[in-house]
């Protein structure tokens, strides 16, 4: 008897999240089981996000995994709810580290697939298809993938059930009655869950601050058709590519309108090949690769390009400087902009918007007209939720940190009654409850750097901002008996060539050197590390002397 009730008191179900708490991007979450002292654990998602004009050179930012890599023998699976890269963009770059099932409904599964398939060398990954409204057994879990509305086919909310009790992890989802692609959220289903009886439900918090219900978008549809229909010349529409409904709504219109559909953007169309493939667009739907654009006249086009969120290398920012080798835009053309910038994105948004305009082409934006709807919920939406899944607890995720404090006063304000505060690497029991917070695990960020995965601490990217902000010098010293053997070469990168006097920066450090190097006892010179630190503050000093600004010193000696 002791010992059974030793066991109800020490098994717990906790969350950890490893990412996408305090932030928008990056979502991977832990859900753990038993005692601390053996817990089984399972990821849900595992995703990426987009550097930042601090973290120059970086292609994307991880998740650091440490925390489960150090215990991945009791780490049953990764389970994605859908396929956005800030929920699955990581799994290529860090399953290896991991080896685990994944779990994912037939859109997820294909296009990871396709995604791994272009990733040469890439690992062959143990994808798992699960049927829309299915169910898994991993461990001591049983999971329930429950279907809700998204901007991509086949978002899933989860719940998540152990000896004792359930959670339900709502994961990206919004209230749409008419999404163009698949279904509306389960109502009937996320009701009978509320009746079973909801321990925590893990939300979405991304549009806390936004009153009301989100538009539909089947509404966006009929306003990209007005608009293409009332074009006079070319017309060219962003979206994420990952957006299938509104791929089908430009389709639909440009069809409509008696005009030809042109697809720019490698990612563009690999979504609406995999879309083809599981049945979300008709295998018939009949579009032209990029290039056939320029055989078509102005007044007969649509292209669907990538690049709504200013990404230096897709289709609309070198369209937008002129640089694209198939496709262009004229004066009195129109680009929809049917997207909205994600947070950190605005700055190179806007360098693209700016080409536009300096050709003359027209600029349609969701400020402009209804072109865009979010795939997140307003509080009219989160209303509804909390009162269909009647929720003992709400622990708010998928946001910055307003985002997810918003949502705790709101969840509190109609009826909620215990809220959890959570941060990236919190340790928050669920059940038993009442629901706390009892620990904290290391979390951190990894980049992707070139062909290298690098710890974000590692100072690499530290270095290069700092480059970008006050340049290099570079020394190089021969010693022969203690004597210079010439004179010192000097090499400069990122620093203004000469002072206000005229002298030349390169003379100003030689100069600096030299006297540095003949300050040190003939004896001491010797002493390599010596010399480079003497010479290193020396160049150093006279740049900031000449300059303001003490640039990154690099001293090679040799001596012979």
């Amino acid at each position: 008897m002791a010992a059974r009730k030793s066991k109800a008191v020490t098994d717990e179900l906790v969350m950890v999240p490893l990412g996408g708490v305090g932030e928008i991007g990056m979502n991977v979450y832990l859900y753990g089981a038993g005692t601390e002292a053996d817990r089984q654990w399972i990821m849900v998602d595992l995703g990426l996000t987009f550097p930042g004009e601090h973290e120059p050179g970086v292609d994307v930012v991880l998740p650091d995994l440490t925390f489960i890599e150090q215990q991945r023998h009791r780490l049953h699976g990764i389970v994605l709810t859908h396929a956005h890269e800030d929920h699955f963009g990581a799994v290529i770059e860090l399953w290896p580290r991991l080896r685990v099932p994944i779990y994912a409904t037939p859109f997820t599964a294909a296009l990871l697939r396709a995604k791994a398939k272009d990733d040469r060398g890439g690992p062959e990954l143990p994808i798992r298809e699960v049927r829309l409204g299915g169910r898994i057994k991993t461990g001591p879990f049983e999971i329930e993938f429950v279907s809700v509305a998204h901007s991509i086919p086949e978002s899933n909310a989860l719940a998540i059930r152990t000896n004792l009790g359930m959670i339900f992890h709502t994961a990206d989802w919004k209230l749409d009655p008419a999404p163009v692609i698949g279904k509306p959220a389960d109502e009937r289903r996320i009701k009978e869950l509320g009746e079973e009886g909801v321990a925590a439900l893990i939300c979405d918090s991304t549009n806390a601050l936004r009153e009301g219900i989100s538009p539909s978008e089947e509404e966006v549809g009929r306003t990209i058709a007005k608009l293409i229909k009332s074009a006079k010349r070319r017309v060219a529409v962003t979206a994420f590519a990952s957006n299938v409904a509104r791929i089908r709504s430009v389709a639909d219109a440009t069809r409509a309108a008696g005009r030809e559909l042109v697809v720019v953007g490698r990612a563009m169309h690999r979504i609406i090949e995999v879309a083809q493939e599981t049945g979300y667009l008709d295998r018939g739907m009949r579009f032209h690769d990029q290039s056939a654009y320029g055989q078509m006249r102005r007044e007969h086009v649509v292209a669907l390009c990538t690049g709504s969120q200013g990404e230096p290398r897709a289709a609309l920012s070198r369209i937008a400087l002129g640089e694209h080798p198939d496709v262009g835009l004229d004066e009195g053309d129109m680009v929809i902009f049917s997207s909205r910038p994600i947070p950190g994105n605005e700055k190179t948004i806007s360098r693209v918007m700016d080409g536009l305009a300096d050709q003359g082409i027209e600029i349609v934006t969701d400020s402009d007209a209804l072109v865009h709807v979010t795939g997140h919920p307003r509080r009219g939406e989160l209303e509804q939720m909390y009162a269909w899944t009647k929720p003992a607890c709400l622990v708010p995720m998928h946001g910055e940190v307003r985002h997810l404090e918003e949502q705790a006063r709101y969840g509190l304000s109609k009826g909620v009654p215990h809220v959890v505060h959570a941060r990236n690497g919190t340790v928050v029991r669920l059940l038993p409850g009442p629901a706390a917070i009892t620990g904290e695990v290391p979390v951190g960020r990894l980049y992707r750097d070139g062909r290298l995965i690098v710890p974000a601490e590692a100072g690499v990217v530290r270095d290069r901002r700092k480059l970008s902000f006050v340049g290099i010098v570079v020394v190089a010293l021969v010693l022969e008996k203690g004597e210079l053997a010439a004179d010192p070469v000097v090499m400069i990168d990122g620093i203004p060539g000469k002072a206000d006097d005229g002298t030349a920066m390169e003379s100003l450090i030689l100069d600096a050197v030299e006297g540095a190097v003949g300050s040190i006892p003939k004896a001491r010179r010797k002493d390599v590390e010596l010399v480079r630190d003497a010479a290193s503050r020396a160049a150093r000093a006279a740049v900031n002397e000449a300059w303001g600004k003490k640039p990154i010193c690099k001293v090679l000696v040799t001596l012979l």
